[in-house]
């Protein structure tokens, strides 16, 4: 019969979160994984996961589909008729609750690190998930900006702030240090602050609509 080996699997998950979240996604070793999982077979990694990548996408999906259910139970249908405001808790409440536990906060300290994937979100790409895609996309929508690539750009940006803020706020937590805000303020400061990141007027709409060759300022 053969050798179950899912807790082999879940222990370079592990080791490979906490090293990535540590020292960085393309920093840490394979090697360095493989031994922090007491697995004397240094091709232990590639043989469960396939590459570095393989194990980055493990990663992502053992979080990152729960987390969506999470969304998902904060959503409303029909979805495109919430108040911004509640749309922008759905992303960062059950983000928020990974700040609870070390794979959690490991979790959220990877993410920030792919920034490079974020404007992909509509494209498919593999860290967007079914909710987290209709979410972005009603929000897309809402952005102000009469130009179509400035509300894309909105939304990249908010992306960044919201993942940005958690890794950071979990940086500090797994320093031992205390956040200056506690975490409901953090979670409604900083939802005020991507509301307002998508509704703030947009200047370059009379920039953009301007005839060519004439002066922007």
């Amino acid at each position: 019969m053969p050798r179950d080996a899912t807790e082999t699997r879940n222990r370079l998950r592990r080791e490979a979160e906490r090293l990535f979240a540590r020292r960085g996604v393309y920093e840490a070793t394979l090697r360095e994984i493989t031994e922090a999982a007491g697995q004397r077979n240094v091709s232990a990694l590639n043989y469960h996961f396939g590459s570095r990548e393989g194990i980055v996408q493990a990663i992502l999906e053992y979080h990152g589909d729960p987390l969506d259910e999470a969304r998902g139970r904060h959503l409303v249908e029909p979805v495109e008729d919430m108040p911004t405001a509640d749309l922008v808790s759905a992303l960062v409440v059950p983000l928020a609750e990974e700040l609870g536990h070390p794979s959690g906060r490991d979790y959220l300290r990877i993410v920030a690190q792919l920034s490079h994937r974020f404007p992909a979100w509509r494209l498919g790409d593999r860290l967007v998930t079914p909710y987290l895609l209709r979410v972005l996309s009603v929000l897309e929508s809402r952005a102000s900006g009469g130009d179509a690539a400035v509300r894309r750009e909105r939304v990249v940006d908010v992306i960044m702030l919201m993942m940005t803020a958690m890794a950071e706020r979990a940086r500090i937590v797994d320093r031992g240090r205390a956040p200056e805000l506690d975490l409901d303020a953090f979670v409604t400061n900083l939802t005020d602050m991507i509301v307002g990141a998508l509704e703030a007027p947009s200047r370059l709409d009379a920039a953009l609509s301007a005839p060519s060759g004439e002066t922007r300022r």
